[in-house]
């Protein structure tokens, strides 16, 4: 082939200005570049490359790279195609007749150019992944997303695809993607190559490598397994106080307490308001005795009012616009916001969370906003100093957690964790436990948590969890409700992390003047008698499953497989398995199927390959589909026979 340069493992291929640069990336994985320039712009943003050995071939119109079980092929006209085991699995599709215009490029300004790249559709293939989205699919395929960052929304730019192969997406300007039935279609507004890898293998297999290739999650620490208690918000130091100690008076197991926003003096000061919270050590000591960690909210937001705007403006540490205005949102006054991507930022601002926040004794932190949210969403108005947001936005919130995780590390802190909204391919690494944003609280919410979640979960990021009963529109006092939270509470369990939280609507006045009044009570107690009892149960339950939980924690450290998966994670060779998305394994032996809608009290379930155990009644089951029933106080979980987890469930 003419215009091609092959070395020991690489192939370069070029045609009509374009470069082509074809690597193995690791075991069983390639890599695919394309450069609109012809000239190479090395770049990894945050894949880490591994070393794997490549055989390559040369024939008289095309070159083919195998790795392992799978192979490339790029022909003369520039038309790439990847097999397993010698079956077509990503075929480009011409845009032009006479099969030819197998990328788009449009030149832009400052040497970018907007990029797709077009796939033949695979007849019976099943897509997961894309990070959380209320959507209301489990199987992506059909689908069509936008790939960007925005409040319940949070893209990872990675699918899992039931032909056994995995795709990376290696992108992070904002684009778009079509998972439809007569393409699959990458695209980008601003960029400079085309950058995907391709991984062969089984769920298992891919969600190794992944991890290889994004990084390993660290071992979840003991206290963030329990049952972590929130709302919107705690006013006043004495308010967190009572709620803590009633669960201890309650003897009510509780890990973690979470103090949200405006508690701050102001947006970008990062430290209590004295007037509210007049001795955080002695609240943090007293927290610590009774077995629970503090967790505390910090945004990206910060306003001429703080003191430390002046400094982080003239150090050129907040994110500029094209049009010269640090002002990207609107919140009590326009604010702008902190540029993570800047390591002067990371090591300024966590100097001053360590400070007001850490030295006095606060054990976690909370990153909310990290997409992060601006209005108008327009991300290529953004500067950062890593580039224009059109063409880097996606890794803003990878930066906002390794702002936590380096300074943790600094102080001595093993495995951070740090709650945040937003997530990009390599967050995990850093210790980040993603939540789905603010949802709202009805049933159909529920249900389309359940499948974001599980697709989330083949994204190498493991530690993730919602807002249980959902943040906004949930009224303590309604029967829907309170029926709702129960069975959001059971999710909970059997999710990553157990976390209520949410804005419950008012009844009756303020207590105080404050900038940001709260909702009424969220505490388990909060829901009437029948409810307490019910959740004061369920709490119990998550108890008792800690050690469970934490053994698959440490998996998901060492082998990148998610404590929540779907069904298909473990049984890939079940047909059945790529439709069900509400139910899934919690690790190796458990099967959960929630309850997802209003007045449900039975729901059919799948049991793949095996012998089963009604985890309530004790009695047996076999392969196939079962009817079973679950009460408001009952739960529907199958847990494999001879499996020790067993003995948890009362």
């Amino acid at each position: 082939m003419e215009n091609l340069t092959v070395l020991k493992n690489e192939i370069r291929f070029e045609r009509n200005g374009e470069l082509v640069r074809i690597t193995p990336c690791s075991k069983n994985s390639i890599r695919f570049e394309a450069f609109p320039s012809g000239e190479l712009f090395s770049e990894d943003f945050t894949l880490m490359p591994q070393n794997a050995e490549c055989e390559i071939s040369e024939k008289e119109n095309s070159v083919e790279m195998k790795v392992g079980a799978l192979s490339v092929q790029l022909e003369k006209n520039g038309k790439v195609t990847f097999f397993k085991n010698g079956k077509a699995i990503i075929e480009e599709k011409p845009e032009l007749t006479f099969n030819d215009g197998f990328r788009h490029y449009e030149k832009q300004r400052d040497g970018a150019y907007s990029a797709r790249v077009t796939f033949e559709p695979n007849d019976g293939e099943h897509f997961y992944g894309l990070g959380h989205e209320a959507s209301g699919c489990f199987d992506l395929k059909g689908c069509s997303f936008d790939l960007r960052h925005v409040n319940a929304k949070c893209t990872v730019s990675f699918v899992y695809s039931s032909l056994g192969y995995g795709f990376i997406w290696n992108n992070p300007a904002v684009g778009s993607v079509e998972l439809s039935n007569n393409r699959t279609r990458w695209s980008v507004g601003v960029t400079r190559k085309l950058d995907y890898v391709v991984i062969c293998g089984n769920p298992k297999e891919v969600s190794s490598a992944l991890a290889d290739l994004t990084g390993h999650a660290p071992v979840m620490p003991h206290w963030a397994t329990g049952f972590w208690q929130s709302r919107l918000r705690y006013e006043t130091q004495d308010d967190l106080l009572e709620v803590a100690r009633r669960y201890k008076a309650e003897n009510v197991p509780l890990s973690a307490i979470i103090c949200d926003y405006f508690h701050w003096t102001e947006q970008g000061d990062y430290k209590f308001d004295s007037q509210y919270w007049y001795d955080v050590k002695a609240m943090t000591d007293e927290l610590h005795k009774m077995g629970t960690k503090l967790v505390v909210s910090m945004w990206p937001t910060i306003n001429e009012n703080s003191e430390n705007y002046a400094y982080m403006r003239d150090n050129n540490m907040l994110i500029q616009t094209t049009r010269g205005t640090d002002r990207v949102f609107n919140f009590y006054g326009p604010q702008a916001e902190i540029d993570v991507t800047n390591p002067k930022t990371r090591e300024f601002v966590f100097k001053k969370l360590k400070e007001n926040y850490l030295d006095n004794g606060v054990d976690a932190l909370w990153f909310d906003e990290a997409e992060p949210e601006v209005h108008p969403e327009f991300f290529d108005d953004l500067i950062f100093s890593i580039g224009r947001g059109g063409e880097v936005a996606l890794l803003y919130p990878y930066y906002y957690s390794k702002m936590a995780y380096d300074g943790f590390r600094n102080m001595g802190v093993e495995a951070p964790v740090t709650l945040t909204r937003c997530a990009y391919l390599g967050s995990q690494k850093f210790g980040a436990l993603v939540w789905s944003g603010d949802i709202i609280s009805t049933f159909k919410s529920l249900a389309d948590q359940v499948k974001a979640g599980l697709n989330m979960s083949m994204c190498g990021i493991p530690w993730w969890n919602t807002d249980i009963g959902g943040f906004y529109g949930g009224d303590t006092q309604s029967e829907e409700f309170r029926e709702l939270i129960v069975r959001w509470f059971q999710y909970g369990v059997f999710s990553p992390v157990m976390r209520l939280h949410g804005n419950r609507n008012r009844h009756g006045e303020k207590k105080r003047d404050v900038k940001e009044p709260s909702g009424d009570p969220n505490e388990i107690w909060s829901f009437g008698e029948r409810n307490y009892k019910i959740l004061r149960d369920l709490v119990f339950l998550r108890e008792r499953l800690r050690p469970y939980i934490e053994k698959h924690m440490k998996i998901a450290s060492e082998k990148g497989y998610p404590v929540m998966r779907p069904m298909f994670f473990d049984y890939p060779e079940d047909e059945n398995c790529y439709s069900l998305g509400e139910e899934y394994m919690f690790g190796d032996d458990i099967i959960f199927a929630p309850i997802v809608n209003r007045g449900q009290t039975e729901k059919t379930v799948y049991l793949p390959e095996g012998e089963w155990i009604f985890a309530r009644s004790k009695e047996e089951f076999t392969t196939g589909f079962h009817t079973v029933t679950a009460e408001i106080d009952e739960y529907i979980a199958f847990v494999k026979k001879g499996a020790e987890v067993l003995n948890c469930f009362k």
